[in-house]
């Protein structure tokens, strides 16, 4: 066989068959894998990654492998006999156990490769990636889905950002190790009996990281090692947070804050969503309903709440933004026919226009972007941002037509959501911004390492959206990021004078008070009310405060308004957690409890820090339902003080107003 293997430093660099290999130390217990059928590796290509030490590395090698041990993990390079020729073929062992983690699948006779490659234009390659399926393997993480698993293993899941869909290629295994696909364009990986094959539409070259870890903690401690800890978010984004589609004017929203007060009701953030602006595109309140937004601010601040204004990145093509932005080659770009985006209503003129999308992925584009902002809202004292339909939301969305700054969009589009946030991440820093705090609607790695809060996008108001979003909350747990929440209520399709709505919202906003952001949003309707013309209509949306659903309702929402007051101590405790190791603030029964069987199985109820355990309820119409508590501690009903021994399941009552929680013993955290 050729002599394949040759060692640059601390990499084995690998070439056979018109293919390259870098294989190298990752973190503390990882490897990373670069391949390209390119004449090189691209040193320069977007990574998630931050640079790291490796610490605990050692090769063996000679003419027939690579192995390289960096501390809990062997990754071995293999030349091997395969069909007619040599091949190459990678696999992962942990290497205190020397159990097994990932190997990947060769071809039972000629074709395709594990490494599979069919050229596309220029340097991009359709390439698949196989590996082998292993009995009983589930798999977590990869993002936000609202396929209702928690347990990915059987699903095809695609790789790319959408409305409700958040794509974070990165999975942890049961079977001990953790999957980072550092490739930001857009594919899909199946996770079948048969194989785990991760497909990528238009790529350069292949760039993933193979962690092995003991358990699913120590996984996620070094994946945000690698992609980032997550920085503290201010107080007040601990607290309530009041939304709704739409707050039309700055005496609206003063109105709103006052009556809080006036009631006793804490209020930590009121946001201002979508049309408050002139045009999309230029970043700035209508002053006809925005008179003096630095006296709107004043005055909210003084009452303690935090305002967060709804920034999208589209730009109309009226805007006065749009030459410039044309001009510099700053919007993303189409690659056949004119400028891809979306057909939708804006302001000025009031009436349904043509968008495009600044491209995140350039930094002049950003700078430009953030002197808008700055000059819209920052300056008059706003430092919250609501970074909506940052996907970006195009319709049809024509990956294969995009052309960002940073590359072909098939093969960079999955970063834009990143790229954004990171624009206003580093103008925080330099403002000096300390309480500065983004809500966006996608991600992407590394998005945990800025002061982001993500939300699951436009869900229906209905218990089966409902049910869905705890799995989506896990799977996002798993996937790095600590700061995550819903549209409590659902975002669309309640009737603010619907029963059954209003036992949907009561539900809804008890786990809501008990996720890691508490906040309560929706595009409201009143079937009392004629749809089809005025306020509705033009995006104005029916009331959507707590005290707009009746007394009845009212007395149960400002009960778990005063539940999450009481609450923050604990909170800042998970907080510093997160920060300190990356541990979600919300997480899966596994990641507490990870040598308890049972907990790998549960999938709808979770642990709200360390010592908290909540059981949703989930249906129409329940007032009681099944919970398992882990063993290996004893267990408190935080509502009665009634005491339970981990590792059995029982049947809790959960009248209306009353949400299963359990304490762990021990703990001193409160709820009532």
């Amino acid at each position: 066989m050729p002599t394949v293997f040759e060692q640059i430093g601390d990499r084995v660099v690998a070439r056979l068959g018109g293919e390259t290999i870098w294989l190298e130390p990752c973190g503390t217990n990882g490897a990373r894998v670069r391949t390209t059928r390119n004449r090189a590796i691209d040193e320069h290509a977007i990574s998630a990654l931050l640079e790291t030490d490796a610490p605990d590395t050692s090769w063996d090698i000679d003419e027939d492998a690579a192995a390289l041990t960096n501390g809990r993990l062997r990754a071995e390079l293999r030349l091997l006999a395969r069909g007619m020729g040599p091949a190459l073929e990678l696999r992962f062992v942990d290497a205190v156990t020397g159990a097994l983690l990932l190997e990947e699948e060769m071809p039972h006779i000629l074709w395709p490769a594990s490494r599979h490659y069919k050229p596309q234009e220029g340097d991009l390659w359709h390439v698949e990636q196989r590996f082998k399926a292993r009995d009983g393997e589930q798999f977590f993480g990869l993002g936000q889905h609202q396929h209702g698993k928690f347990d990915q293993k059987g699903c095809v899941v695609d790789l790319a950002q959408a409305n409700t869909e958040i794509s974070i290629p990165f999975l942890v295994s049961s079977c001990g190790y953790g999957l980072i696909w550092n490739n930001p364009g857009v594919g899909r990986v199946e996770l079948a009996e048969n194989r785990s094959l991760w497909v990528m539409d238009a790529t350069a070259q292949l760039d993933y990281v193979v962690i092995a870890g003991e358990t699913p903690a120590s996984i996620l401690n070094d994946y945000t090692a690698l992609t980032g800890r997550p920085p503290e978010l201010p107080d007040w984004a601990l607290g309530f947070w009041q939304c709704k589609l739409r707050y039309k004017t700055q005496e609206e929203v003063l109105e709103i804050a006052r009556e809080h007060k006036r009631r006793g009701l804490p209020l930590d953030c009121l946001v201002i969503d979508f049309f408050h602006w002139t045009k999309m595109g230029e970043w700035r309140f209508n002053a006809q309903d925005f008179p003096d937004p630095s006296a709107m601010v004043a005055e909210l601040r003084a009452m303690g709440v935090t305002p967060m204004v709804s920034v999208w990145p589209s730009v109309n093509a009226n805007a006065e933004t749009w030459g410039e932005l044309h001009d510099n080659g700053w919007m993303v770009q189409s690659k056949r026919g004119a400028l891809d985006g979306m057909i939708f209503y804006d302001r000025e003129p009031d009436a349904m226009n043509a968008l495009a999308y600044y491209d995140a992925t350039h930094p002049d584009a950003r700078a430009f972007h953030w002197s808008r902002v700055k000059k819209g809202y920052a300056d008059h004292g706003i430092h919250a941002f609501w970074l909506d339909a940052n996907e970006p939301e195009m319709y049809p969305m024509h990956r294969d037509n995009l052309r960002f700054w940073a590359g072909d969009g098939q093969a960079v589009a999955n970063v834009y959501p990143v790229e954004h946030q990171k624009g206003y991440a580093k103008a925080f820093q330099d403002e000096g911004f300390e309480d500065g705090v983004m809500l966006s609607r996608s991600a992407w790695l590394g998005t945990q390492r800025y002061p982001v809060v993500v939300w699951s996008g436009d869900v229906k108001s209905t218990f089966a959206d409902f049910r869905r979003q705890i799995r989506a909350g896990l799977n996002m747990a798993m996937s790095g990021i600590p700061w995550w929440t819903t549209d409590i209520g659902g975002f669309k399709g309640g009737d603010v004078n619907d029963p059954a709505f209003h036992e949907l919202l009561i539900r809804w906003f008890q786990f809501g008070a008990l996720c890691p952001i508490f906040r309560l949003h929706g595009f409201r309707k009143d079937a009392s009310r004629d749809e089809r013309f005025g306020e509705l209509f033009s995006f104005g949306g029916a009331d959507n405060e707590v005290w707009s659903f009746g007394d009845d309702v009212y007395a149960i929402l400002e009960r778990y308004m005063h539940l999450r007051e009481r609450l923050k101590p604990y909170l800042r405790a998970c907080r510093a957690e997160a920060t300190a190791t990356g541990t979600p603030v919300m997480r899966p029964l596994l990641f507490g409890f990870p040598d308890d069987p049972s907990c790998w199985t549960q999938d709808d109820s979770y642990l709200l820090g360390p010592d908290l355990l909540v059981a949703p309820i989930l249906e129409a119409d329940a007032t009681s339902r099944e919970v398992y508590l882990p063993k290996g501690t004893d267990w408190e009903d935080a509502w009665t003080g009634t005491q339970h021994q981990g590792g059995q399941t029982f049947t809790t009552d959960a009248p209306l107003d009353r949400i299963p929680v359990f304490k762990r013993a021990g703990s001193d955290v409160r709820l009532v």
